[in-house]
């Protein structure tokens, strides 16, 4: 998935934490082989290959699970979260290596392959279809938190509940340690300088998405490894997303939804919900940053100093 995943955990022995820390990171690695869109013999990207074909495709319980998740997220957010947008993510991804915006023809087809509509699941079949050709599909919003769920599930299987895995900025806890009221977990500002919080996490998950270290400066413009599905451009307002949730997919997905709809939206998107919370950190009109915290996330306990 383009990233590493990183484990820490409490246990009786050290042959019991080898055995399951093992277990939970060949797991990590199976669901790689499915998810990945960088891995061109991935399930996801056969998947992809076969798009516009007409053909209704079986695919795994994870992919499928993941796929639908993702679904009723895009429909919520009227494709503000959109895995259809592989396309368009590929042309920026490009685009951060060579140092160079991509052609606004390539763009323009590209765009014309998303839609989540398009996006077709039989769940008594377990089969997927794609029907727009060309579509390319991208889970890189969602299937880093899945996989980091079902990392701590194999761990929970070994018996070890005091435990953290985290990948590329989403972490996901357990049980607190030993005599503490959860894992202390720093979030960092907007502005490099600015003072971490450190929250307190047991059993639940808090995911980061923003453009810190990811991003293209093209002709004095600042664009963001992030893509707008609805447009398929990278977004050129500098924002940094935390998203807290009871488990790792719902932060991950969530905050990429939210780093796509802006404060406002953002937040409208996880209010009623007590068990999500949200804070958008973005820079005003003057280049001064702003912050907007949901009732949730200023309520999160912090942690002790």
């Amino acid at each position: 998935m383009g990233m590493s995943f990183r484990i820490v955990l409490y246990a009786e022995d050290s042959a019991r934490a080898k055995q399951a820390a093992k277990a939970a990171f060949d797991r990590v690695s199976v669901l790689n082989q499915i998810m990945s869109d960088y891995e061109p013999a991935s399930e996801l990207s056969k998947l992809s290959d076969l798009a516009g074909s007409g053909q209704e495709v079986p695919v795994s319980p994870e992919l499928f699970r993941v796929l639908d998740r993702a679904q009723a997220l895009a429909a919520k957010t009227g494709g503000a979260f959109d895995v259809t947008a592989g396309a368009s993510v590929q042309l920026w991804r490009q685009a951060r290596r060579v140092k160079r915006l991509p052609p606004q023809y390539a763009l323009d087809k590209a765009l014309k392959t998303i839609g989540f509509r398009t996006l077709k699941l039989d769940a008594e079949n377990r089969t997927v279809k794609l029907t727009q050709p060309g579509t390319r599909l991208d889970l890189g919003g969602i299937a880093k938190g899945y996989a980091l769920d079902e990392a701590i599930a194999v761990l929970n299987k070994h018996g070890l509940r005091r435990v953290l895995v985290s990948a590329g900025g989403d972490i996901v806890a357990g049980d607190a340690p030993p005599g503490k009221a959860g894992w202390r977990v720093a979030l960092i500002g907007l502005e490099g300088d600015a003072k971490p919080q450190v929250l307190q996490l047991a059993n639940g998950a808090v995911a980061t998405s923003g453009d810190l270290y990811q991003f293209l400066e093209a002709d004095g413009t600042r664009y963001s490894h992030i893509v707008d599905p609805r447009s398929g451009s990278a977004l050129m307002e500098q924002r940094l997303v935390h998203v807290l949730a009871v488990n790792a997919m719902s932060a991950d997905s969530l905050s990429t939804a939210i780093s796509v709809l802006g404060p406002k939206g953002g937040l409208h998107l996880v209010a009623g919900d007590e068990k999500l919370g949200a804070r958008v950190a973005f820079r005003g009109t003057l280049g001064q940053v702003r912050v907007v915290e949901s009732p949730v996330f200023r309520a999160w306990p912090r942690a002790e100093k």
